[in-house]
This record gives C-alpha cells, structure tokens and sequence, in this order.
C-alpha cells in the first residue's frame, strides 16, 4: 500500500507548497502525483491532505507520514549508495560513533594504517554520536562504536581492544605532585575539570567518588582535551583522564599521574557491532588492527 513516491511526494509538497512543483520536481504529470495519492488515501481509509482554497495543508495522517518520510528516505538513499558501491567493486564506508571522548586520539592511530590497507574502503567517524551510540548502533546509523562502557543488548557484540588505567591530572607544582596516588576525600578541595558528560557517565563519580561519598568542591566541563589539560598544567583544576592521552602530553606541559585510589581505576575500551555484520571482512579487519594497535 505505502510506496517509496508516497513518501517523496509528501516532502517535495511540504518543501514546495504545491501539487504543481511536487510533480516538475519529481518528473511526473500533475495528474500522476494527485492519482497515485488518491489510491493511497483510498486504500488507507483516511485523507493524506486537504484543500483550502488554492493551498493543501496535510491532515494529521499526512503530517505523521511527513515525518516518517524525514526518516525513511535519508536511509533508503544511503542504502542505495551502498549496494552502489559494493556494484561498481567499491567496499563502502566504515562508519564508526564515538562514545569516549579522549578516544579520538587514539583512533586516529588506527586508522591511518588500516586506510593504507584497505583503500577500497572509506571511514567516517560520527562525533554526534558520543554518549549515545547504542542507538545508532542499532539504528544501522554506524556501523561501529567506540566506547569504555559496553551496553549488552541482543543482536550487539562487544570486544575488548585495550586496556588503561583513569588517572588523576595535576599540574608539576601542585601540593599532590610528589604523591603516587590521591584518596577521594582530597578532591573535596578541588576543582574537577571533566568532558561534558553526565555525571553517573563518569568513572571518577562511579568508581571514586561516590562510593566513598565524596564530591569536589566545584565541578568544570571543558569540552576538548587540548584546552583541559591546558587548564590543568596552569594550576586551574584537577582532571581524571586515560594514563596513555597524558602521557602523549605531559612531558611538554609538566603534567604529573596520580593513581586514583590504591587499586587505581582500570577500564577497556571496546569495540561493538552488530553480531551479524561482524564477520564483514573489512570490519572484522578494523577489530583486528585496533587490538593489535592498543594503546
């Protein structure tokens, strides 16, 4: 009953206002569009739009359909590029969500050499993502996602790739820099500075902090790593970071690793997919080359 042109008609008829333009700029009569949206009021039992003198204003089913178009047709069109793609003997394009912000460094070391290897294939990294990669995940929206906090979900596949320890960051001169590790009580006289991420998505809060029922005493989001740690090496705050990002920077900020705890705080981050898509060739390779990158 519901057919792809219904959908491209309802947005070219929002878009241009009118019967008239909707068929020039689909390349079909006037006479065509009205006729093909008749048959599917029709069948569907319902009006799709509704005249008001020389205007149409979609009915409520219409406007639902509308929606729905905005949805559907983006995806459909990137579906037809892809097998367009695998047709001409093009692999298609990686497409890969980020939900760790200090993540993208390290990504960037993966993909120089897997782009080397495989230059039939393109990669995309979807930032929009962060924090909300499950989703698109599941939505075919990405294809992998990056993240320290693998969400279990049928149908989904998570694989470790490397492991790291979270750090407390000081500046050289700061009073705990001759320290080898910090306890959550003296944070309450600092100034944390963090990614602008949820509170209970931070693994100082979970792991440190709030079990021991403690906060900072303020509390900073800063949104790049560049200018946290710019922060942190000027004495403005304290942040709490993967060791293997600090260590890139700290020998020309004078940036001090503190363990968060006696025990410190160790995470990995993961790589998931969908289970069926897993065995890809060249997804299964970007899998491979990341562990074999670590760190």
């Amino acid at each position: 009953m519901l057919e792809r042109i219904h959908l491209k008609i309802l947005v070219e008829l929002k878009r241009l206002g009118s019967v008239t333009a909707a068929a020039d700029a689909l390349h079909v009569t006037q006479s065509a569009l009205s006729h093909s949206m008749r048959k599917l009021e029709q069948q569907a039992g319902t009006e799709i739009w509704v005249r008001e003198g020389r205007n149409l204003r979609l009915t409520q089913a219409g406007e639902y359909l509308y929606a729905v178009a905005q949805r559907l047709l983006p995806q459909m069109l990137l579906a037809e590029e892809q097998l367009l793609q695998f047709a001409q003997g093009q692999r298609g394009t990686l497409r890969i969500g980020m939900e760790c912000h200090p993540c993208y460094q390290w990504l960037l070391k993966v993909v120089s050499p897997y782009l080397a290897a495989w230059p039939l294939v393109d990669v995309d990294v979807k930032q929009k993502f962060q924090f909300g990669g499950i989703g698109a995940l599941l939505g075919h929206e990405i294809d992998l996602v990056v993240t320290p906090d693998p969400v279990l979900r049928p149908g989904l596949r998570f694989e470790p790739v490397f492991g790291y320890e979270q750090v407390l960051v000081v500046h050289k001169a700061h009073r705990w820099a001759g320290q080898e590790e910090v306890s959550p009580e003296q944070l309450a006289e600092e100034t944390l500075i963090s990614y602008p991420v949820p509170i209970d998505r931070l693994d100082i809060y979970n792991l440190f902090l709030l079990p021991a029922k403690c906060a900072p005493r303020r509390h900073k989001t800063i949104e790049t790593t560049d200018i946290m740690l710019q922060m942190v090496a000027s004495g403005r705050g304290v942040a709490a970071l993967p060791k293997w990002l600090v260590t890139d920077y700290a020998p020309q900020l004078e940036l001090r690793t503190l363990r968060l705890g006696p025990g410190g705080i160790r995470k990995h981050i993961h790589l998931g997919a969908r289970e069926a898509d897993w065995d890809v060739d060249y997804l299964h390779a970007f899998v491979a080359l990341a562990r074999e990158t670590g760190q």
